[in-house]
């Protein structure tokens, strides 16, 4: 737990209410504050989602704090199992209520007993884990219970499915541009002649999950939610599962060999032909996906000697590193992520394809290592958008979290072969280019004030002299600001804390020069 203004990640609650509503017919009970329910505004706005997001918040005032809040929260249990008769109703705390320490499994236990839905109690730490985090565990609870409850009720079929098919683990609510990836998935997939057993938790139905185990394998297109699921499956069941992200070209081509290793492994058991994606892979590169033409173009080796910071979660900042570096030969100075419970994976990724690494969650830190980096462009969140803001750098977003322009109404997925497109540009328009760098500084820039300094925690101040703004007084007005700015730019980088008249003219030479 950690308290802070801004966080990369949110609260442990929110990652449970995420799962509980990419899930068809589950409604989600917080136990909260008033001030913790922000979770339904948030998602009906970015998501535009034309129905009411299913959770609910059982509010502790000051009659709870004087009374308990058993008969409150079971209350609130019973009434949405029968206004909304949803197939499952989870229970989750927040951070703020923990510190109440009651014990909601008793509740939880309660209710079930009179409820007609399933009832199961959000088992969190929310001291200990965040947002994405809890979000991983809430799906494999929730996977784990039904598929236990089968085999307790003697009704798993145990056989595969007779076409090759796999399980989609992981696309949910407010992901980055998961609606996006997960069309591009079904694409490629119906092109590969596999079948889609399950998509979860994003539209899927808790009453479904006890055929997950009839699928050949699993694909989890992203780490941060759904690698404890495929775990437990290959633990429990024995299912294979694929975790490799399928961004950029040469991450795709492994990724389609993969598929083909475990579909010819279990073809040998069943009367399924082997199969060759060689061909397809050849194909896709060369003529669906632009962006292997695009690398060897004048126009991405303009982008030679650039320099680039990434920042996000491990499967973005990961792959835009390796895309950047291998793909289209940019420069990485220093990649990071702020999934700082999967650093050894992200390190053991990036190794080799970066000068630093950095792994934090504080904004501030990653601020000051931009700033003292001076890279051409920045590839992160929307926190290092507006850090590049401030810094005059152009950033292009490739991470959450999320904003609302991650949620485009167009066509942009970051995964397969069309989104090797969408990175490729998104790259490509990220960086200010030759005649570009020209008019911006004949012009004065973008409409940000320029800011030049080694560090964004301190506000290192210029002093001008009586003098020297005399001086800068007789410069028309139409001129003033940018002489300013230049003059500034030119102490600071001379280490100069007071502008004089000598100061301003020897700026001006080096700007001539």
């Amino acid at each position: 737990m950690k308290l802070a203004y801004w966080m990369y990640a949110g609260p442990a609650h929110i990652g449970t209410l995420r799962v509980a509503s990419s899930f068809k017919n589950v409604h989600a009970i917080m136990h909260a504050p008033l001030g913790d329910d922000y979770f339904n505004v948030m998602r009906s706005m970015l998501e535009r989602e034309r129905d009411f997001t299913a959770a609910t918040a059982s509010i502790v005032d000051r009659h709870v704090l004087a009374r308990g809040s058993q008969e409150r929260v079971v209350d609130n249990i019973l009434r949405k199992d029968q206004e909304e008769h949803p197939d499952l109703i989870i229970l989750t705390p927040t951070c703020t209520s923990s510190i109440l320490q009651e014990d909601l499994h008793n509740f939880v236990n309660r209710a079930s007993i009179i409820s007609h839905s399933d009832v199961i109690f959000a088992d969190v730490d929310h001291y200990q884990v965040n947002e994405i985090q809890a979000a991983d565990r809430t799906l494999e609870q929730v996977v784990r219970y039904y598929l236990d409850r089968c085999h307790r009720q003697e009704k798993w079929d145990q056989f595969l499915t007779d076409a090759p098919s796999v399980n989609i683990i992981g696309i949910f609510t407010l992901g980055f541009h998961n609606q996006h990836d997960c069309r591009e998935l079904r694409r490629l997939l119906r092109d590969l002649d596999i079948e889609i057993n399950q998509i979860i938790p994003e539209g899927g139905s808790v009453e479904d999950l006890q055929n997950l185990p009839k699928a050949w394998f699993n694909l989890i297109p992203y780490r941060e939610v759904g690698l404890m699921t495929a775990v437990y499956l290959n633990k429990e069941y024995g299912m294979p599962y694929i975790s490799i992200a399928p961004m950029g070209a040469v991450d795709m081509a492994e990724w389609i060999r993969q598929i083909q290793k475990n579909v010819n492994t279990l073809t040998l058991s069943s009367s399924n032909k082997r199969v060759d994606y060689e061909p397809y892979i050849d194909g896709q590169t060369r003529f669906v996906s632009q962006a292997a033409w695009f690398s060897r173009s004048i126009d991405c080796q303009n982008l030679t000697g650039k320099e680039t910071v990434v920042f996000g979660d491990t499967t973005h900042a990961a792959s835009i590193t390796k895309i950047l570096v291998r793909e289209m030969g940019i420069r990485v100075s220093c990649a990071g992520t702020y999934c700082k419970h999967d650093a050894e994976w992200f390190k053991e990724q990036i190794q080799g394809f970066c000068d630093e690494i950095l792994i934090t969650d504080d904004h501030a830190e990653v601020g000051d290592m931009i700033a003292r980096m001076e890279p051409s462009a920045i590839f992160g969140t929307q926190m290092e958008r507006h850090i590049g803001k401030r810094l005059d750098i152009p950033c292009g977003v490739i991470s959450a979290p999320v904003h609302i322009q991650n949620f485009p109404l167009g066509y942009r997925p970051f995964l397969g072969y069309e989104g090797t497109n969408q990175i490729a540009d998104l790259i490509y328009n990220s960086f200010a280019l030759g005649m570009e760098d020209h008019l911006l500084d004949i012009f004065g820039g973008h409409d940000t004030k320029e800011i030049i300094s080694k560090s964004l925690s301190t506000d290192i101040g210029l002093i001008w002299n009586p003098e020297s703004r005399l001086e800068l007084n007789k410069i028309p007005r139409f001129a003033r600001e940018k002489v300013e700015i230049n003059t500034e730019k030119f102490a600071r980088q001379k280490g100069i804390e007071t502008i004089t008249v000598e100061v301003m003219y020897a700026a001006k030479e080096a700007l001539n020069t």
